[in-house]
């Protein structure tokens, strides 16, 4: 008996390994099969990639967040091609903020009805469906789906009208000093921006939610500069862009604010550290506490801007103004070469406002007029609106003086993607771990594991 039962004790001892690895395989299986069901059961995300671009920027998650019923998008493309998987790892950042998005592929050869009836011309082009409401689109990015999902959410369209008939700067305008990329915002915005020419149409239209005024070339007629009084008298909001050199007739609108610009131009040694070619260049980078400024944070830069009296007409309130930095002033004399501040000539040292934001309280209603006058409209122009803070400062006017808060910013242009650039002594490293100190590691820990084992026997 007592043979016998050692014999059943070694083979015991013998199985014990086999046993203990089954064990092993079977608990390592249960939590595959359970990880695997909870994965289904609770979807998470991690982006961790350095420039999130996995991930809805802040803007986007803002302009989802105002959907208050099923969105759907239709991808016309072929869904095994690649083209229709590149748009379906860009819809898949919105999957994460829309759990109920219905996403449709339709190939155009097979259903050429249907992309007849959604306008399509374009392989890759998505039609958006949003409460009977219906947008396709012919540029795919972010920015551009975003902007439709805003457009689709807003039922109304409120006017901007741009002053236009003497050279001023155009809202649909391609030239450098023209505001056709602004114009684009604004339609983005669900904005309708339309040229308004006062020659032709003698009053501002009474539906327009502001003006936007950019110095003329030529001098206005006293008509047209009478129609723009009456605007404000109507409590009007106004966004002036007010470059140096002649008023050309608007000298009536500057006396009704009390608008007093300093003579000469704006210079500032702030603009040499974003690798300006010249310091008359106006930098703006302490921003006040107040709504207009409310999340800005970036420098915006104004090209040769004018400078203010910060003093104004009694019958208007200045509500805030953005100013220069401690090392400007407005040089009166020719930029070139070395140039220093002369007090005499009335150069006065900076902090100096480019920006003034004026209210007024309209009679027998609670409505608050807003009017913005900046020194400098280059920096909404098409040549300067993407540098640096320039666009979000654009909008955030645009946001105040539409009185409208739910006026939201889009997602910034998609920029160039970083190179991997490593120095000859990271790559040596990177060579070093990978090739000997991680296998070596492998090694020394499977050499333990063995002897620790051969122990045990």
């Amino acid at each position: 008996m007592k043979e016998f039962l050692d014999q059943l004790r070694d083979q015991l001892h013998r199985l014990e390994r086999p046993l203990v690895d089954a064990l092993f395989a079977l608990l390592l299986l249960a939590v595959v099969v359970t990880s695997g069901w909870l994965t289904a059961r609770h979807d998470r995300y991690w982006d961790w990639t350095r420039a999130a671009a996995n991930t809805l920027s802040p803007q986007s998650l803002e302009i989802v967040e105002r959907l208050e019923a099923p969105l759907r998008v239709t991808v016309f493309a072929d869904p095994q091609a690649p083209l229709a998987k590149a748009i379906g790892r860009l819809l898949a950042r919105y999957t994460q903020a829309l759990p109920d998005l219905e996403i449709l592929y339709r190939d155009p050869q097979l259903f050429p009805e249907q992309a007849r009836d959604a306008d399509v011309s374009l392989l890759g082009q998505i039609l958006l469906e949003y409460r009977g409401r219906r947008e396709t689109l012919k540029e795919i990015g972010e920015r551009s789906i975003s902007a439709a999902i805003l457009r689709l959410t807003e039922t109304r369209s409120p006017w901007v009208a741009v002053i236009e008939g003497h050279g001023e700067r155009a809202i649909e305008g391609q030239q450098g000093a023209d505001l056709g990329r602004l114009g684009n915002a604004l339609r983005d915005q669900g904005f309708l921006a339309r040229p308004l020419d006062l020659a032709r149409i003698p009053d501002v239209p009474d539906n327009t939610r502001l003006v936007i005024l950019s110095n003329p070339q030529l001098p206005l007629f006293e008509g047209e500069v009478e129609a723009l009084m009456r605007f404000l008298d109507r409590g009007g909001n106004l966004l002036w862009l007010m470059d140096p050199g002649e008023p050309n007739g608007l000298e009536p609108l500057a006396e009704l604010m009390g608008i007093q610009p300093l003579p000469g131009v704006v210079v500032d040694a702030a603009a040499a550290r974003f690798g300006a070619a010249t310091p008359a260049i106006a930098v703006i980078s302490d921003y006040p506490s107040h709504a207009l400024t409310e999340g800005l944070s970036k420098p915006a830069l104004l090209p040769g801007a004018l400078a203010f009296d910060p003093t104004i007409a009694p019958s208007w309130s200045l509500a805030t103004f953005l100013a220069t930095g401690d090392k400007s002033w407005n040089e009166t004399g020719t930029v070139v070469g070395k140039i220093d501040r002369d007090e005499i000539v009335g150069e006065l040292a900076g902090p100096l406002p480019v920006v003034l934001a004026l209210t007024r309280a309209l009679p027998e209603t609670d409505r608050v007029q807003r009017v913005v006058v900046a020194g400098d409209g280059d920096f909404l122009s098409n040549a300067q609106i993407g540098s640096y803070g320039n666009t979000v400062l654009g909008i955030q006017l645009l946001r105040w003086l539409s009185s409208d808060e739910d006026l939201v910013e889009l997602p910034p242009e998609p920029g160039a993607v970083e190179a991997l650039e490593m120095t000859r002594t990271r790559r040596t490293l990177v060579g070093v771990w990978s090739l000997m100190i991680l296998p070596a590691v492998f090694l020394v820990g499977g050499l333990l594991v063995r002897w620790y084992r051969w122990r045990e026997q």
